[in-house]
């Protein structure tokens, strides 16, 4: 094909081609209206958002750090309002207002910085639904270890501690006295601390009065031989008048039989124990009444312990009590109270409890110190929660309610006995419901800056 016939072809191609363009475009022009039939700038956009989607805006054209320019919401629902949404667009959780991010009491109804370029955290509508219930995040509960326990009833018993003394039983204590006067010829037992036996002679002793007696038992005993008018009873009274002077039956008895009137007397000792006091010296005349010796027996003992007087009214009469001496540390023993003494101790402000204990080895002291703990309780089931619930101001106590999904309730109780780490809740928890016993501290002052944020809130409210 020659040069002339390809450029005739090519350029009746051109024409058609030009041809099938304006008819085309005219079709275009006439059918079809153009997307931005209004000027962009005949719209007033409400605010800026940041083109990452971030919760930033702002009320004029401003860039990102990335210098790229903040997009233009405007009110035709091409975007969303600050007051709609704190995140990614199509959240429908409606925003009451913007809390400093550091705690301060400063609240904002629209997104905004702090002078240290922080920004100021949501509070959502339904975060302020119940305002006597706090949320915290599961991911912050994990991280604080923040533990619960359901509230049950137990049968509350708690410690209460004393210090006691080791003492003489007054009821095992003998005084040794003569109904008579005498002298004494000769001391068995001269030392303070030494053990006697019953009927074992504790000194010689001569008594004219006692000489006397002894002379009438003779002379009756010897008229009741005769079978004289009124023997047997000049005899009775003779006896009699040596039982009066203190003479044992055994020195009687020895008379009767042998009818020797003897000038001496070997004083027994009248009960077991140890003699605490002696007054008694070899050679001594001693007067009828006089004390000569104390004995105390020492297998049984009495505990006084020093109760405090706030613990006294929880301690009874039966109670057992747990004793370890200071100086017996690995021989712990167990006693039983058997009085309370009827006045206080204005010093220390005590009460003395008497608790008996068994010495049958000799091994308690008078003078020794002992620590004394009593197990107090009634018995009764009541409601209890673990000490370390309650938060105490002095003057209120509150526990924090779990009510799931890291919602908690800050509630006032009315707290009764403690005892074994546990507090007695009279008003304000039933059975069955949870409370936190860790990290109370957190959830309290998230609470109390909740309650101060809702009400800076509720004052920036039109």
């Amino acid at each position: 094909m020659s040069k002339l016939r390809i450029l005739a072809v090519l350029s009746t191609l051109s024409i058609a081609l030009g041809v099938a363009s304006v008819y085309f475009y005219g079709r275009l022009s006439s059918d079809t209206p153009l997307a931005f039939s209004a000027p962009a700038a005949e719209r007033k956009p409400l605010y800026y958002r940041d083109p990452s989607g971030a919760p930033y805006w702002s009320a004029t054209p401003k860039k990102d750090a990335s210098g790229r320019d903040y997009e233009a919401v405007y009110d035709d629902g091409g975007g969303l309002s600050p007051q709609q949404t704190s995140g990614p667009l199509g959240s429908e959780r409606k925003i009451l207002y913007y809390r400093n991010p550091m705690g301060h009491p400063d609240t904002s109804p629209v997104p905004k910085k702090d002078s240290m370029g922080m920004d100021y955290i949501p509070v959502y509508a339904d975060e302020a639904d119940d305002p006597s219930t706090v949320k915290v995040s599961l991911d912050k509960i994990q991280r604080s270890g923040v533990a619960t326990e359901r509230v049950a009833a137990h049968t509350l018993v708690r410690t209460v501690r004393a210090v006691g003394t080791v003492e003489h039983d007054e009821t095992l204590l003998t005084v040794v006295t003569m109904r008579s006067d005498g002298y004494v010829e000769d001391l068995f037992v001269n030392k303070i601390g030494q053990h006697v036996k019953q009927g074992e002679p504790l000194f010689r002793v001569y008594s004219p009065q006692i000489q006397q007696a002894q002379t009438d038992l003779i002379v009756a005993l010897r008229a009741e031989a005769r079978k004289g008018p009124d023997a047997d009873r000049a005899l009775e009274g003779a006896m009699q008048r040596l039982r009066n002077l203190g003479v044992p039956q055994s020195r009687i008895d020895e008379i009767r039989e042998t009818q020797a009137n003897l000038r001496t007397l070997d004083w027994p000792a009248p009960a077991d124990g140890d003699v605490i006091e002696k007054r008694i010296i070899d050679g001594q005349r001693i007067a009828a009444g006089d004390e000569l010796y104390r004995l105390a027996d020492h297998s049984r003992v009495w505990l006084i312990a020093d109760v405090a007087e706030a613990d006294i009214a929880a301690v009874k009469v039966g109670m057992k009590a747990a004793v370890k001496l200071r100086a017996l540390p690995m021989r712990p023993m167990e006693g039983k109270v058997t009085f309370l003494y009827p006045v206080l101790k204005p010093e220390t402000r005590t009460v003395s409890v008497r608790i008996e204990l068994p010495n049958p080895d000799g091994l308690l002291k008078p003078g020794m110190y002992a620590d004394v703990v009593f197990d107090v309780g009634d018995g009764e089931a009541v409601t209890v929660v673990p000490d370390s619930a309650v938060i105490d101001s002095g003057t209120r106590q509150v526990v924090l309610v779990a009510k799931g999904k890291g919602r908690f309730q800050p509630r006032a109780v009315k707290l009764g006995r403690r005892g074994a780490g546990f507090v007695e809740v009279v008003e304000g928890l039933k059975t069955g419901e949870e409370v936190v016993t860790s990290a109370t501290f957190l959830i309290d002052a998230e609470s109390n800056l909740r309650a101060a944020l809702q009400s800076f809130g509720q004052e920036a409210q039109p």
